[in-house]
């Protein structure tokens, strides 16, 4: 059996309590080992990073946004998935060009998109953030051709109305179509340049040994609407007040006067 055990509260000689209690009984505070003036032992307010007068936040120093901002900031960007990669679009930044691509509805049987690309709703060269502006631009037409295209598809090209100035250049059309996905590339039935102006001829004509036969053989020049009416179907086909214009101005139509009643 384990010996018996017996502890006293007596301040005697082998009492637990014999060591810490004077006479009386109590605690001798000034005979503990305490932290001296000196000791960083237990000063954790020093630990702590004081703020420096300079960097207090003073109220109102940092913009807070309503809720109607921070929701207007959500919808100004977009991500848009091209090939394999996301890319993220300033909508704000293009919001007075995104008519440059539209959905023209559909042509024979099945889901076969007509895509219509009109050149005069592109931004001038001549503004301070022009490549900027295409480069959100060329990510927003290659992501918004991801999704209107199913199956097959045709582009409409919309030429006329554009000036020098508006024409995007080369190396940003072969960097439209190098990174349009394999898909998008083979799926492409047919590309009609409407209007085509003397430039854009040239240019096709000059480019036509680095391009494949394949893709030459899918474009079409067509110089009035009543035309591409014979190959396309119109109804959803959105054409620019400026195109038709320019269309009676190289065709010679006039409105016809209206009867007296």
């Amino acid at each position: 059996m384990a010996p018996d055990i017996s502890l006293t509260l007596d301040p005697s000689d082998g009492s637990v309590l014999s060591d810490d209690l004077d006479e009386s009984g109590e605690i001798d505070l000034d005979g503990l080992d305490t932290p001296s003036e000196n000791s960083n032992e237990f000063e954790w307010e020093d630990d702590l990073p004081k703020p420096k007068t300079t960097e207090v936040i003073r109220k109102g120093s940092i913009t807070e946004y309503t809720a109607a901002e921070e929701k207007e900031d959500g919808r100004r960007w977009r991500m848009f998935r091209i090939g394999e990669q996301d890319h993220r679009v300033d909508m704000k930044a293009i919001e007075p060009y995104k008519k440059v691509i539209s959905h023209g509805g559909y042509y024979g049987d099945g889901l076969n998109a007509i895509v219509v690309f009109a050149v005069c709703f592109m931004p001038e060269s001549g503004q301070p953030n022009y490549r900027y502006l295409m480069d959100n631009l060329f990510k927003y037409v290659i992501g918004t051709l991801e999704l209107l295209v199913a199956e097959n598809y045709m582009i409409v090209y919309l030429n006329g109305a554009t000036t020098r100035r508006k024409m995007p250049s080369l190396g940003w059309l072969r960097k439209c179509y190098q990174q349009i996905d394999r898909r998008l590339r083979k799926n492409l039935k047919s590309l009609i340049i409407v209007h085509p102006s003397w430039f854009i001829r040239t240019l096709l004509a000059v480019t036509r040994p680095f391009i494949s036969s394949k893709f030459s053989q899918k474009i079409r020049y067509v110089f009035n609407l009543a035309e591409l009416a014979e190959l396309v179907p119109m109804e959803y086909v959105g054409i620019p007040e400026c195109i038709k214009q320019v269309d009676q101005e190289l065709n010679g139509k006039q409105d016809e006067p209206k009867s007296e009643q």
